[in-house]
C-alpha cells in the first residue's frame, strides 16, 4: 500500500469514528434534555407533594385543636354536673338528718307515754 491510500484509509476511518462520536453525543444530548425533564416533572412533584402535606398538618393540627376544644368543654360540663349531684346529694343528706331526728323525737315521745 502506498502513503496516499494507507492516509484516505486512515482518514475514512477517522471519519466513520467522528460519525459514531456524534451519533453518540446526539443521543447524550437527547439524554440529558430528556433527564431535564424528568428532573423539573420531579421538583415539581416534590413541591406538590410538599404542599399536600402541609396542608394535611395544617388539617390535622385543626382537627387536634377542635378535639382539645371539645374535651375541654366536656370537662367542664362533667366538672359542674358532678359539683351539682353532690349538692343534691347533700341536701338529700340534709333532710334524711331531719327526718332521722324528727323519728327519733316521736319514738322517744311514744316510749314516754
Amino acid at each position: 500500500m502506498n502513503v496516499p491510500d494507507e492516509l484516505e484509509n486512515r482518514v475514512a476511518a477517522l471519519e466513520n469514528r467522528v460519525g459514531d462520536l456524534e451519533q453518540r453525543v446526539q443521543h447524550s444530548e437527547r439524554d440529558a434534555a430528556a433527564a431535564r425533564v424528568l428532573a423539573g416533572g420531579a421538583d415539581r412533584d416534590v413541591a406538590e407533594i410538599r404542599g399536600e402535606i402541609r396542608d394535611f398538618r395544617d388539617q390535622n393540627n385543626r382537627v387536634l385543636n377542635a378535639m382539645r376544644e371539645d374535651l375541654t368543654d366536656f370537662r367542664q360540663r362533667f366538672d359542674r354536673g358532678f359539683a351539682e349531684v353532690h349538692g343534691r346529694l347533700d341536701t338529700v343528706a340534709a333532710g334524711q338528718e331531719q327526718i332521722v331526728g324528727m323519728l327519733e323525737t316521736l319514738i322517744s315521745r311514744e316510749k314516754d307515754s
